[in-house]
């Protein structure tokens, strides 16, 4: 009897706390796997927002332009545009995790090669870093959509609002953690070593994530009681390319899958709900890149703030976005669950926080840099708060043709990067000043509340094409 408490006494502090996690994590296996997206989409939002970080020396040392830096920063979404089709029917044809171990290992080894850009002249390391950006955005193509698949593989209904904004939300968490590091390596190592650093961060996330993901039908250490959770709550169970049974559990909630085809792709373009959930997202990204791609050079241009200090600040408003994006996806959910309408429980967050993210145009009326954090938080917070895109994607899209219809929808994502850079660099260019780039991004908030409210309608899942 004396021995026990000796025995507990000697264990460390914390490991009560640390066994009931386990058999928590035990019982809820598709907590681990929004852990393992939410870590990859990490790194790729990251990589994105080290061109941002490394663009001002980058830039000086290359004497790139605005309107070059806007062409480069577009280089991601003209790959991301040409390659979402591919991406959605690989997504389709070999599965979630096949598909995105490879794109993770691919864009990182892209990302560490625009390091060794300025080893070339100066024209040809702009042509080579256009070229490296491109093929990161061609092999993060499907990841978004994969995500969507994922999500709706392990999720019920019920959570799919909260799982997706956590995996949404890691453009703000990227910006929020990895801005300042970034930042601070660029202004002791040089802009290089930014580049490097993310390269390698993104090969051992591929490795993690290529070891521990698994689908539900097929995964070991799945309880009995989370598969019925999973399966009464409406998940699809199934996140593989073909449509075959992967364990002794019968293959449930199953479509065959439809191989992608101009026929197919114009049917989801004539689905009323999908093309308007798709436009919508369009705008919510025209706020995403400008926040991704030219925040931090506002910041240092337009602000004249220090790169270090900028990567500094622009956390601040990047810690508003990761937690306006977690309460935006749980509000969907909690509105759900109290009898509400899905799409009144998706639309009225939305609705809220492209409102919110309209305020991104009073930092035009002050010259206080800290109420310029306070506009640009609140502006980042609404953003994330009603960014439930992919939430809405998984609750609407087809069953037979779920990759496909994510695809289309990040598409459309795709446009917004190639038009917002560029719009972007030539407003700066022509204008000297800022100014003109918020109003355009303010007012896509604006229209994204248009194309909900009235092209998409009743929020449902849609009929097999």
């Amino acid at each position: 009897m004396s021995g026990d408490p000796a025995r507990t006494c000697d264990r460390p502090v914390g490991y009560g706390l640390l066994a009931s996690l386990r058999r928590y994590l035990k019982q809820h296996v598709r907590y681990e796997v929004l852990g393992l997206v939410f870590i990859v989409m990490t790194v790729n939002l990251a990589d994105r927002a080290a061109m941002s970080i490394a663009a001002t020396p980058m830039s000086a040392e290359l004497h790139l332009s605005h309107v070059q830096l806007g062409w480069i920063f577009s280089s991601f979404a003209w790959a991301y545009l040409l390659f979402q089709l591919a991406g959605g029917w690989s997504l389709d044809r070999f599965g979630a995790k096949r598909t995105y171990t490879v794109a993770i290992i691919v864009w990182s080894l892209c990302t560490a090669g625009v390091g060794l850009a300025p080893e070339l002249d100066e024209h040809m390391a702009s042509m080579l870093i256009f070229a490296l950006i491109f093929m990161v955005g061609m092999a993060a193509a499907p990841c978004f959509p994969a995500n969507a698949k994922i999500v709706a593989a392990w999720f019920p209904s019920v959570e799919r609002g909260t799982a997706s904004a956590v995996f949404n939300s890691t453009q703000y968490f990227a910006g929020a953690v990895f801005t300042p590091l970034l930042a601070v390596l660029a202004a002791h190592l040089g802009w290089r070593s930014v580049f490097y650093v993310m390269g390698a961060i993104g090969i051992a996330a591929g490795v993690l994530f290529a070891w521990r993901l698994r689908s539900p039908l097929g995964h070991p250490g799945l309880t009995h009681e989370e598969f019925e959770v999973l399966e009464q709550g409406g998940a699809t169970l199934n996140m593989d390319g073909q449509s075959k049974q992967i364990s002794s559990r019968p293959a449930v909630n199953e479509t065959p899958c439809r191989a992608a085809s101009l026929a197919t792709f114009r049917q989801v373009l004539a689905n009323r709900t999908l093309l308007g959930i798709s436009v919508a997202q369009y705008c919510i990204s025209t706020l995403s890149f400008f926040f991704l791609m030219w925040f931090p050079i506002y910041l240092v241009q337009e602000r004249h703030l220090s790169l270090l200090h900028a990567g500094l600040i622009a956390s601040l408003p990047a810690m508003c976005g990761f937690s306006g994006g977690i309460l935006g996806g749980m509000t969907s959910d909690l509105l759900l669950r109290r009898g509400h309408s899905l799409t009144f429980a998706r639309k009225l967050p939305i609705y809220i926080g492209m409102l919110m993210a309209f305020a991104i145009v009073g930092c035009n009326y002050v010259n206080a840099n800290w109420l310029v954090v306070v506009f640009m938080a609140l502006a980042f917070f609404g953003k994330g708060f009603g960014a439930l895109g992919w939430a809405v994607i998984a609750d609407t899209s087809p069953v037979n043709v779920a990759g496909l219809n994510a695809a289309v929808f990040n598409t459309f994502s795709s446009l917004s990067g190639i038009t917002t850079p560029i719009a972007i660099g030539y407003l700066v260019h022509t204008m000297h000043s800022f100014s003109g780039a918020l109003v355009f991004v303010g007012v896509h908030a604006l229209l994204a509340i248009a194309s909900y409210a009235l092209i998409v309608g009743t929020i449902k899942r849609s009929h097999p094409i």
